[in-house]
């Protein structure tokens, strides 16, 4: 599969996940949408380059960047829905 380790995809995977979640609490935010597309866009490619080349890098660092990864998804989709309960 291309060469693509364990921890390349599990950066992208985490990566595009805390891009949606950014992007939806930018909707609830009422943020313009095609502003919000395009920095979407390249927030995505940017983390395809990191978790590309990064990776490669910090492999021996994996557990802890998916932790760390994890933990940030929790928090922010915490923040999102306390935000969206409240009507923000």
């Amino acid at each position: 599969m291309l060469g693509l380790t364990a921890g390349l995809i599990s950066l992208i995977i985490f990566g595009n996940i805390e891009n949606l979640i950014l992007a939806s609490q930018g909707v609830v935010k009422g943020a313009n949408p095609v502003k919000l597309g395009i920095l979407s866009v390249i927030i995505v490619i940017c983390w395809l380059l990191i978790g590309t080349f990064g990776t490669q890098l910090l492999e021996s660092y994996g557990m802890y960047i998916e932790f760390i990864g994890g933990l940030a998804i929790f928090i922010l989709g915490l923040q999102s829905m306390m935000a969206a309960l409240k009507g923000e």
